[in-house]
């Protein structure tokens, strides 16, 4: 959805300050330029998005009182949200929500319950139906934060044959079938680096690479995927981090651009974009540079439909920024770091 070179694009927040919800934004592509930022849903603390491939639907992580859980909204022509419903039980909510190509299930991975949830999606209207399938995960790891499980992500693999889940709390990746009712059966656990925290996951375009960020040791993780039966193994760990920098980092999200030849980590604390080149064959990747985001603790980025720019929020500055992205090189560079978002987390973009 996108007009005279003009997308849509939405940023999910924690709603503490200023912050009234999801809110919306332009990026004019051919003036390299964000505009008519607004708020496009008022909801409480809707962190993580996710878009129908249509563009028709969104579904946001959502809290109300004490119940937590997943809203849905109709997207219009002009990129106006109108909500739906919203499907939640009490407790915390979820920190990651996506979808399936087909718009039939919403998966969620909940960070303080340490589980996943599977829900179908009501094909007439888009509403999200209650849990049909729930897997709640045991262990700890040996890093303080690890006192339990804590569910960061959960993905569709490309086959869409399995969804795979990241446990922050036990350092696993673990993959679960999905039944053609939504329910969800482990069928592998890989075990990852102790005390690592691996947070949110990637997939090469060729479809057997994965990419897993770390939000403790500030790493990636390279893997392979072996669609036959979902599981995966380890190819090579690359720091995010200079190796001189000593201070409290945590790694936040991680993207790829659609060519493959480029990954995008963030830093938080290092409050950086670490820029990787993957190599055409085996996927490993080495290091081009580091970003500085111009603000504090960025905690997503997107890159745009055309791939020519990257938009990153900045948690606690409360700023969007915005990047050129040099296509043969992969390098970012700085255009704007003023565009006022109250406590900005998630950057989603329509589809073209």
């Amino acid at each position: 959805m996108s007009r005279n070179d003009k997308y849509i694009g939405y940023i999910g927040t924690y709603t503490k300050g200023d912050s009234k919800g999801i809110y919306s934004f332009t990026l004019d592509s051919d003036r390299g330029k964000i505009e008519d930022v607004s708020v496009a849903a008022e909801l409480e603390n809707p962190t993580y998005l996710a878009i129908s491939n249509d563009n028709r639907y969104l579904y946001s992580v959502a809290k109300e009182g004490n119940i937590g859980g997943v809203a849905a909204f109709s997207i219009s022509e002009a990129g106006e949200l109108t909500a739906i419903n919203s499907e939640g039980s009490e407790g915390s909510p979820p920190c990651h929500v996506s979808i399936d190509s087909e718009n039939r299930y919403v998966f969620s991975a909940n960070y303080h319950k340490g589980l996943v949830e599977s829900q179908q999606i009501n094909q007439e209207n888009g509403a999200v139906k209650p849990v049909i399938s729930a897997a709640k995960h045991e262990g700890r790891g040996p890093d303080p934060r690890q006192e339990k499980p804590h569910t960061h992500y959960a993905g569709l693999t490309p086959d869409e044959k399995y969804l795979a889940v990241v446990e922050l709390g036990i350092d696993a990746l673990i993959t679960y079938e999905i039944s053609g009712e939504g329910k969800l059966t482990e069928v592998s656990r890989l075990p990852l680096k102790a005390g690592s925290g691996p947070r949110h996951l990637t997939f090469h375009p060729n479809g057997k690479i994965a990419y897993i960020m770390t939000e403790f040791s500030s790493e990636v993780i390279v893997l392979t995927y072996h669609p036959e039966n979902g599981h995966f193994t380890e190819k090579q760990y690359i720091s995010t981090l200079p190796d001189d920098f000593t201070e409290n980092n945590q790694g936040s999200a991680i993207h790829i651009s659609s060519d493959g030849r480029f990954v995008y980590a963030g830093n938080r604390g290092h409050n950086s974009i670490a820029v990787f080149r993957a190599d055409i064959l085996s996927g490993e990747l080495s290091f081009i540079e580091h970003t500085s985001t111009e603000g504090d603790w960025p905690r997503d980025f997107a890159l745009d439909p055309t791939e020519k720019f990257i938009v990153a929020s900045n948690q606690e500055s409360s700023n969007l920024v915005l990047f050129s992205r040099d296509d043969p090189t992969g390098r970012l560079t700085l255009i704007n770091s003023d565009i006022v978002v109250p406590h900005p987390v998630c950057v989603k973009f329509l589809h073209v």
